[in-house]
C-alpha cells in the first residue's frame, strides 16, 4: 500500500526541467580571462616604442615587411634578428625580390640614435623594389 501512495502523490506533481548553468558561466568567465591575459602575448613583433606625429593609417596591399629598430639599436626584419645594416640590405633585398617588390615599414624606437636609423633607412634604400615608409604612433592631440 505504500507505494501505491507514493506513486500516485508522485504522478500529481508538476515536472520542472531546468539546466544548472553555473559551471558553464564559471567555464566560460575563466575561457574569457585566459583570452585576456594572452592576447598581448600572441600579438608578437618587437616592442618599440615609436615616436609620435600627425600621420595617415597604415595601408597596405600586400603583406609588407616590417624593419624594426629596438631601444638597444638592434635590427630586426619581422621577428629575426639582424646584426649588420648590411645583414639587413640582403635579407630586405631577399624578402622583395620573394614578394615581387613591396612596402617596407621602418620601425625604430624613440629613444634610437639617430644615426642608428638613418643606417637602416640606408640600407633598405638600396633595395631595388622596396617602397619604404616610416611608422610613427598617431598623434591625437594635434587633431
Amino acid at each position: 500500500m505504500r507505494s501505491g501512495r507514493r506513486a500516485s502523490s508522485r504522478r500529481g506533481l508538476p515536472t520542472e526541467a531546468q539546466i544548472n548553468v553555473t559551471s558553464l558561466v564559471d567555464v566560460a568567465f575563466t575561457l574569457l580571462v585566459i583570452f585576456i591575459i594572452t592576447a598581448p602575448i600572441l600579438q608578437g613583433g618587437i616592442e618599440v616604442d615609436l615616436p609620435e606625429g600627425n600621420v595617415a593609417p597604415l595601408d597596405a596591399d600586400r603583406t609588407p615587411i616590417i624593419v624594426s629598430i629596438d631601444r638597444d639599436g638592434t635590427f630586426f626584419v619581422e621577428d629575426q634578428r639582424v646584426e649588420t645594416a648590411e645583414s639587413l640590405r640582403q635579407l630586405v633585398q631577399r624578402l622583395v625580390e620573394r614578394s615581387g617588390g613591396g612596402t617596407v615599414y621602418l620601425r625604430g624606437d624613440r629613444q634610437v640614435p639617430y644615426g642608428r636609423v638613418i643606417e637602416a633607412f640606408d640600407a633598405v634604400n638600396q633595395v631595388e623594389g622596396a617602397q619604404l615608409s616610416v611608422v610613427v604612433e598617431s598623434d591625437t592631440r594635434r587633431r
